[in-house]
């Protein structure tokens, strides 16, 4: 048999597992585990996230799935890995970009770029604005925003639009608590994002990030 597709989030789910699975064929299984414990959220929230239901939906027996997964947390934890690590993977490749190209308006490409994203990933979205998060997803969302900050941080750095300091690094975490709340807010209201306020993102974060790269070039207003 051959190598399994890869699992939500290419593989990172393994952090929040009871075990890790060593054979091509457990990890199959594992990832069609998430697969269904994906759709089961979207379709009926995080409530319905049980090891009977998913076991059901992936046609797996409840002790196979006991073994990775003990419980509706588990669950939930690494669903938010496989989340985690796809919009971290997205901001590398932004990173990328930024070095290679110029972008005229930064702000909007980053804002653009994760609007993209919450529209298709119909799962995050409905465990985001869900009420089942973990103390442990809660813990690794605030690692995960920081992450993110390194990035925009790179982003920054790669455009040559602020120097590098702790002040900078600051910014760049509060910009990210403050796009994320208002993209929550924006899918909250319309399933696309509501351009209005997506659009009040933008202006505002120009303005925060352009204060704060005064010494460099500077963002557009």
């Amino acid at each position: 048999m051959g190598e399994p597709a890869a699992p939500p989030g290419g593989g990172t789910w393994h952090v929040a597992l009871r075990r890790t699975p060593q054979q091509a064929r457990s990890k199959a299984r594992l990832t069609r585990v998430l697969e269904a414990a994906e759709r089961v959220l979207v379709s009926e929230g995080v409530q319905a996230l049980t090891t009977t239901r998913i076991a059901a939906e992936a046609q797996v027996s409840v002790g196979s799935l006991y073994q990775y997964l003990p419980d509706r947390d588990a669950i939930v934890d690494a669903l938010a890995a496989g989340y985690f690590a796809r919009l971290e993977a997205a901001m590398d490749d932004l990173v990328r970009a930024a070095a290679a190209e110029r972008w005229d308006d930064p702000v909007a490409v980053l804002i653009d770029a994760y609007a993209a994203i919450y529209r298709t990933e119909h799962g995050f979205r409905a465990l985001w604005f869900g009420s089942g998060l973990t103390e442990r997803t809660r813990a690794a969302d605030r690692a995960h925003k920081r992450r993110m900050a390194d990035g925009v941080r790179g982003v920054l750095l790669a455009l040559g639009l602020a120097r590098d300091d702790e002040t900078l690094a600051r910014a760049c975490h509060a910009a990210v608590l403050a796009a994320d709340a208002l993209a929550q807010e924006a899918f909250r209201r319309d399933p696309e994002g509501d351009p209005a306020l997506l659009a009040e993102a933008k202006l505002m974060l120009r303005g925060y990030l352009a204060g704060v790269a005064a010494r460099g070039p500077g963002l557009p207003s």
